[in-house]
Protein backbone atom coordinates (compact mmCIF):
# COMPACT_ATOMS: atom_id res chain seq x y z
CA UNK A 1 0.00 0.00 0.00
CA UNK A 2 1.60 3.17 -0.90
CA UNK A 3 1.18 6.01 1.45
CA UNK A 4 -0.29 9.03 0.04
CA UNK A 5 1.80 12.08 -1.28
CA UNK A 6 1.71 15.19 1.19
CA UNK A 7 -0.93 17.75 -0.64
CA UNK A 8 0.94 20.98 -2.06
CA UNK A 9 -0.19 23.24 1.57
CA UNK A 10 1.33 20.29 3.67
CA UNK A 11 4.69 19.99 1.98
CA UNK A 12 5.45 23.90 2.12
CA UNK A 13 4.57 23.67 6.02
CA UNK A 14 6.89 21.29 6.39
CA UNK A 15 9.87 22.36 3.42
CA UNK A 16 8.83 26.52 5.26
CA UNK A 17 9.61 24.96 8.79
CA UNK A 18 12.38 22.58 8.00
CA UNK A 19 14.10 26.03 6.42
CA UNK A 20 13.13 27.98 9.48
CA UNK A 21 14.41 25.41 11.91
CA UNK A 22 17.38 25.03 9.66
CA UNK A 23 17.72 28.51 9.36
CA UNK A 24 17.56 28.63 13.38
CA UNK A 25 20.49 25.88 13.33
CA UNK A 26 23.17 28.10 11.66
CA UNK A 27 22.13 31.10 13.53
CA UNK A 28 22.94 29.38 16.68
CA UNK A 29 25.47 27.92 15.57
CA UNK A 30 27.36 30.85 14.29
CA UNK A 31 25.84 33.61 17.21
CA UNK A 32 28.85 35.21 18.38
CA UNK A 33 30.93 32.84 20.82
CA UNK A 34 30.26 35.31 23.40
CA UNK A 35 26.83 33.62 24.02
CA UNK A 36 28.65 30.25 25.33
CA UNK A 37 32.16 31.97 27.15
CA UNK A 38 33.63 30.15 29.77
CA UNK A 39 34.23 32.79 32.51
CA UNK A 40 37.42 30.45 33.23
CA UNK A 41 38.31 29.83 30.12
CA UNK A 42 42.11 29.58 30.40
CA UNK A 43 42.60 32.19 27.10
CA UNK A 44 40.65 34.65 28.93
CA UNK A 45 44.42 34.52 31.55
CA UNK A 46 46.07 38.09 31.43
CA UNK A 47 49.48 36.79 30.90
CA UNK A 48 50.60 37.19 27.27
CA UNK A 49 51.76 33.97 25.62
CA UNK A 50 50.28 30.33 25.61
CA UNK A 51 53.45 28.83 26.70
CA UNK A 52 54.30 26.88 29.92
CA UNK A 53 55.39 30.17 32.11
CA UNK A 54 56.92 28.16 34.39
CA UNK A 55 60.67 30.21 33.04
CA UNK A 56 59.42 33.14 32.04
CA UNK A 57 56.48 34.35 32.84
CA UNK A 58 57.19 37.14 34.64
CA UNK A 59 60.11 38.07 32.11
CA UNK A 60 57.99 37.88 28.95
CA UNK A 61 54.94 39.92 30.58
CA UNK A 62 57.16 42.39 31.43
CA UNK A 63 58.84 43.00 28.25
CA UNK A 64 55.03 43.07 26.62
CA UNK A 65 54.55 45.63 28.87
CA UNK A 66 57.54 47.75 28.04
CA UNK A 67 57.31 46.85 24.05
CA UNK A 68 53.17 48.26 24.75
CA UNK A 69 53.99 51.39 26.46
CA UNK A 70 56.76 51.96 23.77
CA UNK A 71 54.49 51.81 20.81
CA UNK A 72 52.21 54.61 23.05
CA UNK A 73 50.00 51.69 23.75
CA UNK A 74 48.48 51.25 27.44
CA UNK A 75 48.37 48.26 28.02
CA UNK A 76 45.76 46.15 29.58
CA UNK A 77 45.04 46.90 33.26
CA UNK A 78 44.56 42.95 33.66
CA UNK A 79 47.63 42.48 32.62
CA UNK A 80 49.42 44.96 34.54
CA UNK A 81 47.63 43.44 37.96
CA UNK A 82 48.80 39.95 36.83
CA UNK A 83 52.47 41.36 37.19
CA UNK A 84 51.61 43.19 40.25
CA UNK A 85 50.42 40.22 41.52
CA UNK A 86 53.39 37.94 40.98
CA UNK A 87 55.14 40.28 43.06
CA UNK A 88 56.59 38.68 46.49
CA UNK A 89 56.03 40.29 50.30
CA UNK A 90 59.74 41.54 50.21
CA UNK A 91 59.75 42.69 46.98
CA UNK A 92 61.04 40.28 44.79
CA UNK A 93 59.49 38.23 42.13
CA UNK A 94 60.20 34.45 41.19
CA UNK A 95 60.34 33.66 37.16
CA UNK A 96 56.53 32.74 38.16
CA UNK A 97 54.47 32.15 40.88
CA UNK A 98 51.71 29.46 39.96
CA UNK A 99 50.12 30.54 43.48
CA UNK A 100 50.23 34.00 43.93
CA UNK A 101 48.33 33.14 47.53
CA UNK A 102 51.12 31.18 48.59
CA UNK A 103 53.99 33.29 49.88
CA UNK A 104 57.69 33.33 49.00
CA UNK A 105 59.67 31.54 51.30
CA UNK A 106 62.87 30.69 49.88
CA UNK A 107 64.45 33.70 48.80
CA UNK A 108 67.25 31.66 47.16
CA UNK A 109 64.17 30.99 44.44
CA UNK A 110 64.12 34.86 44.36
CA UNK A 111 65.04 36.08 40.21
CA UNK A 112 67.15 39.12 40.53
CA UNK A 113 66.05 39.82 36.34
CA UNK A 114 62.82 39.20 36.72
CA UNK A 115 62.71 41.70 39.34
CA UNK A 116 64.57 43.95 37.54
CA UNK A 117 63.17 43.80 34.62
CA UNK A 118 59.10 44.30 36.14
CA UNK A 119 60.80 46.67 37.95
CA UNK A 120 61.39 48.67 34.39
CA UNK A 121 57.69 48.09 32.93
CA UNK A 122 56.21 49.00 36.01
CA UNK A 123 57.82 51.83 36.23
CA UNK A 124 57.37 53.45 32.52
CA UNK A 125 53.71 52.73 32.84
CA UNK A 126 53.96 54.94 36.04
CA UNK A 127 51.67 54.70 39.23
CA UNK A 128 53.20 51.65 40.79
CA UNK A 129 55.51 53.55 43.07
CA UNK A 130 54.93 51.29 45.94
CA UNK A 131 55.68 48.31 44.04
CA UNK A 132 58.81 50.11 42.21
CA UNK A 133 60.03 51.04 45.46
CA UNK A 134 59.64 47.57 46.80
CA UNK A 135 61.65 45.87 44.09
CA UNK A 136 64.49 48.46 44.43
CA UNK A 137 64.67 47.88 48.04
CA UNK A 138 64.78 44.11 47.73
CA UNK A 139 67.70 44.39 44.43
CA UNK A 140 69.72 46.55 46.74
CA UNK A 141 69.64 44.15 49.72
CA UNK A 142 71.05 41.21 47.56
CA UNK A 143 73.89 43.22 45.78
CA UNK A 144 77.26 41.74 45.85
CA UNK A 145 80.36 42.93 47.83
CA UNK A 146 81.80 43.46 44.35
CA UNK A 147 79.08 45.84 43.57
CA UNK A 148 77.34 43.40 40.78
CA UNK A 149 74.05 40.80 40.87
CA UNK A 150 73.83 37.28 39.98
CA UNK A 151 70.89 36.00 38.82
CA UNK A 152 69.59 34.50 42.41
CA UNK A 153 70.83 35.86 45.54
CA UNK A 154 73.71 34.53 47.09
CA UNK A 155 75.39 33.54 43.29
CA UNK A 156 78.58 35.10 41.96
CA UNK A 157 78.30 38.20 40.01
CA UNK A 158 77.37 38.01 36.16
CA UNK A 159 77.25 40.68 33.57
CA UNK A 160 73.70 40.37 32.50
CA UNK A 161 72.18 40.10 36.26
CA UNK A 162 74.34 42.89 36.55
CA UNK A 163 72.83 44.73 33.56
CA UNK A 164 69.38 44.05 33.68
CA UNK A 165 69.21 45.45 37.66
CA UNK A 166 71.12 48.82 36.80
CA UNK A 167 68.91 49.30 34.07
CA UNK A 168 65.58 48.97 37.02
CA UNK A 169 67.52 51.56 38.89
CA UNK A 170 67.92 54.14 36.05
CA UNK A 171 64.20 53.18 34.76
CA UNK A 172 62.96 54.60 38.17
CA UNK A 173 65.12 57.72 37.97
CA UNK A 174 68.04 56.39 40.15
CA UNK A 175 71.81 56.83 39.93
CA UNK A 176 73.01 53.37 39.73
CA UNK A 177 76.63 54.57 40.37
CA UNK A 178 75.40 55.51 43.79
CA UNK A 179 74.14 51.74 44.13
CA UNK A 180 76.92 51.01 46.57
CA UNK A 181 78.26 48.05 48.43
CA UNK A 182 81.21 48.09 50.35
CA UNK A 183 82.32 51.23 48.42
CA UNK A 184 82.10 49.23 44.89
CA UNK A 185 79.00 50.16 42.33
CA UNK A 186 77.41 47.97 39.71
CA UNK A 187 79.77 49.85 36.61
CA UNK A 188 82.74 48.89 39.11
CA UNK A 189 81.16 45.28 38.73
CA UNK A 190 80.88 44.97 35.33
CA UNK A 191 84.49 46.76 34.90
CA UNK A 192 86.17 43.84 36.31
CA UNK A 193 84.22 41.82 33.49
CA UNK A 194 85.74 43.51 30.80
CA UNK A 195 88.59 42.38 28.58
CA UNK A 196 91.71 44.89 28.47
CA UNK A 197 94.33 45.60 25.78
CA UNK A 198 95.65 41.94 27.12
CA UNK A 199 93.19 40.15 25.29
CA UNK A 200 93.42 39.26 21.57
CA UNK A 201 92.75 42.75 19.47
CA UNK A 202 89.40 41.27 17.79
CA UNK A 203 87.87 41.28 21.58
CA UNK A 204 89.48 43.98 23.31
CA UNK A 205 85.96 46.11 25.12
CA UNK A 206 84.17 42.50 25.02
CA UNK A 207 82.87 41.42 28.71
CA UNK A 208 82.58 38.25 29.86
CA UNK A 209 79.41 36.45 31.74
CA UNK A 210 81.80 35.64 34.90
CA UNK A 211 85.34 35.11 35.18
CA UNK A 212 86.12 31.15 34.85
CA UNK A 213 85.89 29.13 38.13
CA UNK A 214 89.15 27.93 37.79
CA UNK A 215 91.15 30.49 36.21
CA UNK A 216 89.69 33.24 36.80
CA UNK A 217 89.99 34.01 32.91
CA UNK A 218 87.44 36.36 31.24
CA UNK A 219 86.03 34.64 28.57
CA UNK A 220 84.38 37.42 25.81
CA UNK A 221 80.49 36.68 25.71
CA UNK A 222 78.26 38.56 23.30
CA UNK A 223 75.06 38.67 25.25
CA UNK A 224 77.19 39.62 28.31
CA UNK A 225 78.80 42.55 25.78
CA UNK A 226 75.37 44.15 25.12
CA UNK A 227 73.51 43.90 27.95
CA UNK A 228 76.95 45.61 29.92
CA UNK A 229 76.92 48.02 27.39
CA UNK A 230 73.44 49.20 27.86
CA UNK A 231 74.18 49.12 31.28
CA UNK A 232 77.05 51.26 31.26
CA UNK A 233 75.15 53.64 29.11
CA UNK A 234 73.17 54.02 32.31
CA UNK A 235 69.78 52.62 30.78
CA UNK A 236 66.99 49.88 30.95
CA UNK A 237 65.47 48.02 27.55
CA UNK A 238 63.25 51.62 26.97
CA UNK A 239 65.49 53.34 24.90
CA UNK A 240 63.96 56.81 23.57
CA UNK A 241 65.61 57.12 20.45
CA UNK A 242 65.14 61.64 20.84
CA UNK A 243 66.70 61.62 24.12
CA UNK A 244 70.44 59.89 23.04
CA UNK A 245 72.88 62.59 20.92
CA UNK A 246 74.77 60.92 18.14
CA UNK A 247 78.15 59.40 18.89
CA UNK A 248 80.85 57.17 17.01
CA UNK A 249 82.68 54.52 19.36
CA UNK A 250 85.73 54.66 20.45
CA UNK A 251 87.63 51.23 20.96
CA UNK A 252 90.11 50.59 23.84
CA UNK A 253 93.37 53.16 23.51
CA UNK A 254 95.94 49.98 23.68
CA UNK A 255 98.59 52.00 21.97
CA UNK A 256 98.63 55.09 24.38
CA UNK A 257 98.37 57.77 21.42
CA UNK A 258 94.61 57.49 21.24
CA UNK A 259 93.06 54.98 18.43
CA UNK A 260 90.90 56.74 16.06
CA UNK A 261 87.14 56.30 16.29
CA UNK A 262 85.99 53.49 14.34
CA UNK A 263 82.19 52.98 13.39
CA UNK A 264 81.86 51.48 10.04
CA UNK A 265 82.86 54.11 7.56
CA UNK A 266 82.10 57.11 10.93
CA UNK A 267 85.61 57.74 11.74
CA UNK A 268 85.46 61.40 10.83
CA UNK A 269 83.40 61.71 13.37
CA UNK A 270 86.39 61.58 15.91
CA UNK A 271 86.56 64.72 16.64
CA UNK A 272 83.34 64.59 18.41
CA UNK A 273 84.72 62.63 20.78
CA UNK A 274 87.52 64.45 21.69
CA UNK A 275 85.00 67.64 22.03
CA UNK A 276 83.16 65.28 24.26
CA UNK A 277 85.98 63.47 26.51
CA UNK A 278 86.77 67.49 26.96
CA UNK A 279 83.49 68.27 27.68
CA UNK A 280 83.30 65.55 30.94
CA UNK A 281 86.17 66.61 32.43
CA UNK A 282 86.87 65.32 35.52
CA UNK A 283 82.86 63.68 35.25
CA UNK A 284 83.01 60.63 36.98
CA UNK A 285 80.62 58.90 34.57
CA UNK A 286 83.40 59.21 31.82
CA UNK A 287 85.14 55.85 32.47
CA UNK A 288 82.08 54.01 32.20
CA UNK A 289 80.91 55.54 29.22
CA UNK A 290 84.72 55.18 27.84
CA UNK A 291 83.98 51.47 28.86
CA UNK A 292 80.73 51.75 27.06
CA UNK A 293 82.01 52.44 24.18
CA UNK A 294 84.75 49.76 24.05
CA UNK A 295 82.13 47.50 24.34
CA UNK A 296 79.78 49.03 21.85
CA UNK A 297 83.29 49.14 18.89
CA UNK A 298 83.35 45.03 20.07
CA UNK A 299 80.13 44.99 18.94
CA UNK A 300 80.09 47.25 15.85
CA UNK A 301 82.76 44.88 14.57
CA UNK A 302 81.02 41.66 15.10
CA UNK A 303 77.87 43.43 13.16
CA UNK A 304 79.49 44.28 10.25
CA UNK A 305 82.41 40.97 9.92
CA UNK A 306 79.36 38.82 10.50
CA UNK A 307 76.37 40.50 8.04
CA UNK A 308 74.91 42.81 10.44
CA UNK A 309 73.36 40.00 12.48
CA UNK A 310 75.42 38.39 15.79
CA UNK A 311 75.23 34.29 15.79
CA UNK A 312 75.16 31.55 18.87
CA UNK A 313 75.95 27.86 18.65
CA UNK A 314 73.37 26.07 20.67
CA UNK A 315 75.48 22.83 22.56
CA UNK A 316 75.73 19.65 19.64
CA UNK A 317 74.38 22.42 16.86
CA UNK A 318 75.68 24.75 14.67
CA UNK A 319 75.75 28.09 14.19
CA UNK A 320 73.07 30.52 13.51
CA UNK A 321 71.66 34.03 13.53
CA UNK A 322 71.46 35.46 17.11
CA UNK A 323 68.12 37.30 16.97
CA UNK A 324 67.14 37.84 20.12
CA UNK A 325 70.75 39.05 21.16
CA UNK A 326 70.93 41.06 17.92
CA UNK A 327 67.64 43.23 18.77
CA UNK A 328 69.36 43.59 22.43
CA UNK A 329 72.47 45.02 20.53
CA UNK A 330 70.40 47.38 18.37
CA UNK A 331 68.87 48.42 21.72
CA UNK A 332 72.66 49.18 23.68
CA UNK A 333 74.17 50.80 20.67
CA UNK A 334 71.35 53.08 20.13
CA UNK A 335 71.37 53.83 23.91
CA UNK A 336 74.92 54.95 22.88
CA UNK A 337 73.62 57.16 20.37
CA UNK A 338 75.85 54.83 17.69
CA UNK A 339 73.53 55.26 14.55
CA UNK A 340 75.86 54.11 12.25
CA UNK A 341 77.02 51.38 14.30
CA UNK A 342 72.76 49.99 14.88
CA UNK A 343 71.76 50.89 11.49
CA UNK A 344 72.81 47.70 9.80
CA UNK A 345 71.54 44.94 12.66
CA UNK A 346 68.02 47.19 12.34
CA UNK A 347 67.62 46.50 8.87
CA UNK A 348 68.77 43.16 8.87
CA UNK A 349 66.35 42.96 11.51
CA UNK A 350 63.77 43.95 9.33
CA UNK A 351 64.17 41.82 6.76
CA UNK A 352 64.98 38.33 8.33
CA UNK A 353 62.73 38.53 11.59
CA UNK A 354 60.32 36.45 9.94
CA UNK A 355 62.73 33.80 10.32
CA UNK A 356 63.21 33.64 13.57
CA UNK A 357 62.01 30.51 15.00
CA UNK A 358 58.19 30.75 16.78
CA UNK A 359 58.19 34.53 17.04
CA UNK A 360 54.56 35.24 16.39
CA UNK A 361 53.62 32.62 19.28
CA UNK A 362 56.94 34.80 21.52
CA UNK A 363 55.93 37.89 23.29
CA UNK A 364 59.37 38.40 24.77
CA UNK A 365 60.72 37.67 21.27
CA UNK A 366 58.01 40.33 19.76
CA UNK A 367 58.40 42.70 23.02
CA UNK A 368 62.14 42.87 22.39
CA UNK A 369 61.95 43.90 18.21
CA UNK A 370 59.28 46.23 19.02
CA UNK A 371 61.73 47.45 21.32
CA UNK A 372 64.76 47.39 18.94
CA UNK A 373 62.02 49.26 16.49
CA UNK A 374 61.71 51.98 19.09
CA UNK A 375 65.09 52.81 20.06
CA UNK A 376 66.07 52.59 16.18
CA UNK A 377 63.26 55.03 15.75
CA UNK A 378 61.28 52.65 13.42
CA UNK A 379 57.90 52.27 13.93
CA UNK A 380 56.85 48.59 14.86
CA UNK A 381 53.96 48.86 13.37
CA UNK A 382 55.54 48.60 9.86
CA UNK A 383 58.91 46.76 10.42
CA UNK A 384 60.18 45.17 7.43
CA UNK A 385 56.09 45.25 6.27
CA UNK A 386 55.30 43.51 9.50
CA UNK A 387 52.75 45.31 12.25
CA UNK A 388 55.25 43.97 15.56
CA UNK A 389 52.04 45.46 17.88
CA UNK A 390 49.06 43.37 16.33
CA UNK A 391 51.33 40.20 16.60
CA UNK A 392 52.31 40.95 19.84
CA UNK A 393 48.44 42.36 21.11
CA UNK A 394 46.83 39.11 19.84
CA UNK A 395 48.90 37.07 22.14
CA UNK A 396 47.38 38.79 25.40
CA UNK A 397 44.82 41.45 26.40
CA UNK A 398 44.04 43.62 24.29
CA UNK A 399 45.58 47.33 25.32
CA UNK A 400 43.26 49.65 27.14
CA UNK A 401 44.38 52.69 25.09
CA UNK A 402 45.99 53.28 21.38
CA UNK A 403 48.27 55.93 20.29
CA UNK A 404 47.06 59.70 20.20
CA UNK A 405 44.91 59.25 23.33
CA UNK A 406 42.01 57.36 21.82
CA UNK A 407 40.49 54.88 23.87
CA UNK A 408 42.73 51.45 23.25
CA UNK A 409 40.62 49.00 23.60
CA UNK A 410 38.16 50.88 21.85
CA UNK A 411 38.15 48.44 19.16
CA UNK A 412 38.28 45.98 21.60
CA UNK A 413 35.29 47.44 23.85
CA UNK A 414 33.54 48.22 20.85
CA UNK A 415 33.77 44.59 19.95
CA UNK A 416 32.90 43.52 23.36
CA UNK A 417 29.48 46.02 23.01
CA UNK A 418 29.15 44.83 19.84
CA UNK A 419 29.06 40.95 20.72
CA UNK A 420 26.94 42.02 23.96
CA UNK A 421 24.35 43.98 21.53
CA UNK A 422 25.25 41.85 18.95
CA UNK A 423 24.47 38.55 21.11
CA UNK A 424 20.80 39.83 22.67
CA UNK A 425 20.47 40.23 18.59
CA UNK A 426 21.03 36.73 17.84
CA UNK A 427 19.08 35.72 20.33
CA UNK A 428 15.99 37.58 19.35
CA UNK A 429 16.47 36.72 15.92
CA UNK A 430 16.62 33.25 16.48
CA UNK A 431 14.01 33.10 19.15
CA UNK A 432 11.97 35.23 16.43
CA UNK A 433 12.35 32.70 13.46
CA UNK A 434 11.46 29.51 15.68
CA UNK A 435 8.32 31.18 16.86
CA UNK A 436 7.42 32.20 13.29
CA UNK A 437 8.51 28.49 12.23
CA UNK A 438 6.40 26.61 14.95
CA UNK A 439 3.75 29.68 14.24
CA UNK A 440 3.54 28.49 10.45
CA UNK A 441 3.37 24.48 10.89
CA UNK A 442 0.06 24.70 13.41
CA UNK A 443 -0.96 27.48 11.13
CA UNK A 444 -0.80 25.61 8.34
CA UNK A 445 -1.80 22.04 10.03
CA UNK A 446 -5.26 23.34 11.53
CA UNK A 447 -5.88 24.74 7.77
CA UNK A 448 -5.45 21.18 6.52
CA UNK A 449 -7.72 19.54 9.08
CA UNK A 450 -10.05 22.07 8.04
CA UNK A 451 -9.63 21.14 4.96
CA UNK A 452 -8.82 17.84 5.18
CA UNK A 453 -5.55 17.78 3.67
CA UNK A 454 -3.25 15.56 5.85
CA UNK A 455 -0.39 17.24 6.71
Amino acid sequence: MSHPRPAPTARRARHTAAALAGAAVLLTATAPAALAADPDDPSSDALFGAADPQFDGVWRQSIALLAQDAAGYAPADEAVDWLLGQQCADGSFLSFRADVSAPCDDVTAADSNATALAVQALAALGGHDEAVSSGLTWLTGVQNEDGGWSYNPGGATDADSTGVVVGAFAAAGEDPAEVVRDGNSPFDALAGLQLGCDAPAEERGAFAWQPDETTGELFASDLATVDAVLASYGSGLLVAPESVTAAPVAPLDCDGNGDEAEETGEADEAEETDEADEAAGEDASAPRVASASAGAARLAGLLADGEQHLVSVPPGGEEQPDYATTARAVIALSAGGHEEARQGALEWLGEHHGEWPDLANSPASLGMLVLAAHAGDVSPEDFGGADLIEQLNALGPAPDETPGGADGAADADASDDDSGAGALTWVLAVGLIAGIAIGVVLSLRARARRTGDPA
